[in-house]
């Protein structure tokens, strides 16, 4: 602040600091405010622009690191004014002197007392064996394996011994929920997972620094133990990542440590519940100290000047706020001991100290406890201490909570009800959700490696992380995605079909009224991301269909929902962020999927559908950013969803669509013949001006894999092209030597035209031919379809995560975890067969899809069951727990391979049930009871036998 050109010293002074500040690429804004009136003379004016603009001829850096903005006060809003310095970290006013006289000298922490001195720790003796540890674990590959009942992954730390990669769990409601690591690492959040993280989300696989952590102080000998391996090394750490919690656990010569982290079915609270045992013949003292660095937005570094730390004086909690969050300014965050917390700090800087290590704080090795000093300004955490007492022999469990509410009532009411709740019982019910949730489909079969997924991994992400939390370690999204959650519905639809209809809703009132959507969206806000990419408008239908055919639920299909209004997009414009307008027109949700379905009616020179700014693949995004692209798989996709739909449009006695769509049906076919194919395989695209694309003439991307496989789907197709395209497929893309399947080959890399942001991946990563796993997992469905059993089975292997760790050099290899999908496997180069990000991949509910539904070939239609399967050649039997209703059908298929493999005889309660085309269709009966269902294989399969 300056008014008199006198007082220039402290703006050089400032200037020169912000020269030191941007060499070292330290991010800092500089406000010089004119508080001089404007009708004096312009001197000081422009001397202050001068300044301003001779920083930015001498250092020529980008914006990023910071900039020096010149205001006039009397030019600017009072409102502004007042926000401006309610933003600034530092407020100096020129004609109070230099910086040193206007800013107080910094404290130093006054922890108070002495520093402990650890006493000699007892051997903690040879790390037991794995086999003494390991017997019980399946596919254990020497750092984890599943339980006997696969609904635990446990990881073993020996000495801090780090997994290869983070290995993850993601725990939500539909509100709140938490990402942990094995090792402790992690963050929460709530609301939203992106734009409201309570805690650091940090995805550094390197360093897996952690934002939350438990320490355990021996008074005694200052020992310092925790929980979690990465805050304490010594000895075995180990973790179990379950269904809705997990759990760390420590067992010292003297002291037992338990720390399950779980959240409710419903609160806003995350639970650690924290079990000490002495195992000692003495009485220990113990200080407990949890931590918690804390953001309360997107990132820390943005909004960490604006949190605001306080001690509720009614229930001592910790509490925090940031009053200036534009979407959030309303909430409270806490933090608490069971109400036993004897000291607090809001302050990092203390808690740390001069190390800034949350391995070893300076505040839990120091004798006194924490300062209680809470407030404005600090650098803020949330800290707490609480001392424990315990015999010999003796245990104690507490929790401790870290939760959110929109006031303070709401948070002492949270406070009240958690503080005095049976917390195990607590556990038991959100175990015993989830067990009922995914249970409701169990198989078993030769091959355990696919029973553990499809009993419950697969659809505990596409729940947990895909439809609930939307966050993985390597991807906070918290938006909806709207191709990408009406997939994951399609899968939830199985095992709770009241969210899979919720979505859908959810998903068609993100239309707007020209029938184009949004591409994505933040459901807080509503703001998203309008598009030209084509497919998004087909996937409504299509999941709609689905949604159907499983439940019986038509009336649906007359449920109404609104429009979107906003600006189109220019003709210059590929895409635009903004927060749409409720246009206050409704329509059934019949009528929105016949929108979006005719939306897609747009065609090239080719006669296929047009692509856009991308139609699956959203990095091919410039083969048709002209309005010209053509996308071949897009072809077959509407061809599918429009057969699907169809029925839908009949039973409504819709004459005039259904009409137009068989019509665009057979006339669209006629295009993917002609057009689509390429001689030994269907093309995936053409360009804007009209270079093929996935054709033998082209160097890279010659054979794309997922057109091959919707060809199949359509059951349209050319019965002799799909046999040769399927074959093509798999002796271009099947890497049998680093067990992938990739997406397309060549990766993209200097080839002309240019596809778009895809070819930015190096070969081999991610889209850009790597194995893309959302569309690897279509092929097993395509083989199925054909009735090639072998090469289904070997597919769901090639994918299956459980088989790319099964020892420590493939666990090492792969990286990252063998219990969830990955969304990629890199397939070029050193690093071939390495997983990329992972939980956060909508090809998880397509894998549970496919051997449920394309393997066991089990699929539900309203009130009957089809099976028709295509079991792997080297399986003789599998059995299936089915249950619907109050019912439950325990279904035996037996069969030897080399007799057959699609069915041929079904027996249900001791009565035969007639068998068409290789295909049994059970009805099913809601009322309680248990029936006996015997399947028998045999025969020969074929392409007519499927369809």
């Amino acid at each position: 602040r300056i008014q008199d050109a006198a007082d220039m010293a402290l703006v050089r002074e400032v200037v020169h600091a912000f020269e030191f500040w941007r060499a070292r690429r330290f991010a800092v804004d500089v406000v010089l405010l004119n508080e001089q009136a404007t009708s004096y003379a312009q001197e000081l004016q422009l001397d202050l622009e001068s300044v301003a603009h001779s920083i930015s001829l001498r250092t020529g850096h980008p914006d990023s690191t910071g900039r020096i903005f010149v205001v006039r006060r009397d030019q600017v809003a009072a409102e502004a004014i007042a926000a401006l310095f309610g933003t600034a970290a530092v407020v100096l006013v020129a004609r109070r002197g230099s910086i040193s006289q206007q800013l107080p000298p910094r404290l130093e922490q006054q922890v108070g007392g002495g520093r402990l001195h650890a006493l000699p720790r007892t051997s903690l003796g040879a790390p037991l064996l794995p086999a003494e540890v390991t017997a019980d674990l399946h596919f254990f590959n020497g750092f984890g394996g599943f339980n006997d009942d696969g609904d635990e992954y446990v990881v073993i730390s020996d000495r801090g011994q780090p997994t290869p990669a983070p290995w993850t769990n993601v725990v939500a409601n539909e509100q709140f929920g938490f990402l942990a690591t094995a090792e402790g690492g992690g963050c929460t959040w709530w609301r939203n997972s992106r734009d409201n993280q309570l805690t650091s989300w940090r995805n550094d696989p390197v360093t897996n620094q952690v934002s939350e952590a438990i320490y355990v102080r021996d008074d005694d000998t200052a020992a310092i133990w925790s929980p979690a391996a990465a805050v304490a090394e010594d000895g075995r750490h180990i973790t179990r990542h379950g269904f809705g919690y997990t759990k760390y656990s420590f067992e010292g010569p003297e002291l037992a440590m338990e720390q399950t982290v779980f959240v409710p079915l419903d609160d806003s609270v995350k639970i650690n519940l924290l079990k000490l045992t002495n195992n000692s013949r003495r009485r220990m003292r113990l200080t407990v100290t949890s931590y918690a660095e804390v953001v309360l937005g997107q990132h820390r570094d943005l909004t960490a000047r604006h949190l605001i730390t306080e001690s509720d004086p009614v229930t001592s909690a910790l509490l925090v706020r940031n009053p200036f969050s534009v979407d959030y300014a309303d909430q409270l965050v806490f933090c608490d001991m069971g109400g036993r917390q004897t000291s607090w700090t809001g302050d990092r800087a203390e808690f740390l100290g001069p190390t800034a290590s949350a391995r070893l704080p300076h505040a839990v090795t120091r004798t006194e406890p924490l300062s209680n000093r809470v407030g404005a300004g600090l650098d803020p955490c949330l800290a707490m201490q609480r001392p424990v007492r315990l015999e010999p022999g003796e245990s104690i469990e507490f929790p401790i909570l870290l939760g959110a509410g929109v006031d303070l009532a709401e948070v002492r009411a949270l406070l009240g009800r958690y503080r005095g709740h049976d917390l195990g019982a607590l556990l038991d019910q959100v175990r015993a959700h989830w067990r009922k949730l995914l249970g409701k489909v169990q198989v078993s079969t030769p091959d355990g490696s696919f029973d553990v997924m499809v009993n419950g991994w697969l659809l505990y992400q596409t729940m947990a992380c895909r439809m609930l939390a939307r966050v993985g370690y390597y991807q906070a999204s918290g938006a909806y995605g709207f191709r990408d959650q009406l997939q994951d519905s399609m899968a939830v639809v199985l095992i709770d079909p009241q969210l899979a209809r919720e979505h859908l809703l959810r998903a068609a009132g993100r239309q707007f009224a020209e029938g184009d959507v949004q591409h994505w969206w933040l459901p807080a806000t509503e703001a998203g991301v309008r598009t030209r990419i084509s497919d998004d408008v087909v996937w409504l239908a299509h999941a709609v269909a689905r949604y159907i055919d499983v439940t019986g639920d038509y009336g649906v299909l007359d449920e109404q929902v609104g429009f979107l209004d906003g600006d189109l997009l220019g003709t210059d414009e590929d895409e635009k962020f903004f927060t749409p307008q409720k246009s206050g027109r409704t329509a059934s949700l019949y009528d929105h999927c016949v929108l979006g379905l005719q939306h897609a009616f747009r065609y090239g020179r080719n006669g296929l559908p047009l692509m856009g700014t991308g139609d699956w693949n959203d990095g091919m995004n410039r083969v048709g950013a002209a309005g010209d692209g053509e996308s071949v798989w897009l072809g077959w996709f509407l061809h599918t969803t429009l057969t699907a739909f169809l029925p839908l449009a009949r039973r409504r006695a819709d004459q005039s669509f259904a009409a137009q769509a068989l019509a665009e049906q057979q006339r669209l076919l006629e295009a993917l013949e002609e057009a689509g194919w390429d001689g030994e395989w269907y093309r995936r695209a053409y360009f804007d001006d009209g270079t093929p694309l996935g054709s033998s003439g082209r160097a890279e991307c010659q054979i794309d894999g997922i057109v091959q496989s919707w060809a199949v789907l359509s059951n349209a197709a050319h019965p002799e092209r799909v046999v040769r395209a399927m074959d093509a497929a798999y002796d271009h893309l099947v890497d049998h030597d680093h067990r992938l399947i990739r997406l397309f080959t060549a990766p993209f890399d200097v080839s002309e035209p240019d596809p778009g942001y895809i070819r930015a991946y190096p070969p081999g990563v991610r889209e850009n031919g790597g194995q893309y796993t959302h569309g690897a997992v279509w092929s097993i469905f395509a083989w199925a379809a054909l009735g090639r059993d072998d090469r289904a089975g070997e597919a769901f292997q090639l994918i299956n995560p459980v088989n790319h760790a099964l020892d420590a050099t493939a666990a090492e290899d792969y990286r990252v975890e063998p219990y969830v999908l990955a969304a990629d496997v890199y397939s070029v180069g050193p690093f071939a067969g390495r997983g990329g990000w992972t939980w956060y991949t909508g090809s998880a509910g397509w894998l549970y899809r496919a051997g449920l539904e394309a393997i066991l070939g089990l699929r539900r239609h309203g009130e009957r069951l089809e099976i028709r399967c295509c079991l792997p050649p080297d399986w003789g039997y599998a059995s299936v727990r089915f249950e619907h209703g109050d019912a439950c059908y325990d279904i035996d298929i037996q069969g030897e391979p080399e007799l057959g493999r699609v069915v041929v005889e079904c027996v249900v309660d001791q009565q035969p049930v007639p068998v068409v085309n290789g295909a049994a269709i059970i009805d099913l009966d809601r009322s309680a009871g248990t029936h006996q269902v015997s399947v028998k294989l045999g025969g020969q399969a074929s392409i007519a036998d499927t369809e």
